[in-house]
């Protein structure tokens, strides 16, 4: 899950240099932790959440097999 929110995070910025995902797991979930530069955050995000929505929606569909919640998270 790391490496899928990792290539697709570089494949939006301008900077894919800065990207930073970190990995979390729990018993029952993972948390992903995702830093872009600050300029970039607003191209994750997209128009009205869109694209951050969209990134969650496939980390659903991919964890399915996994039956472990994850969770993403923008850092700043």
């Amino acid at each position: 899950m790391k490496k899928l929110v990792e290539e697709i995070a570089k494949a939006l910025v301008d900077a894919p240099e800065q990207v930073s995902v970190n990995e979390i797991q729990s018993q029952q979930s993972v948390v992903i932790e995702l830093a872009v530069a600050k300029q970039d955050l607003g191209k994750i995000i997209g128009k009205k959440g869109q694209n951050v929505q969209a990134i969650r929606t496939i980390l659903n569909a991919a964890s399915g097999k996994s039956k472990k919640r994850i969770i993403l998270e923008l850092l700043e």
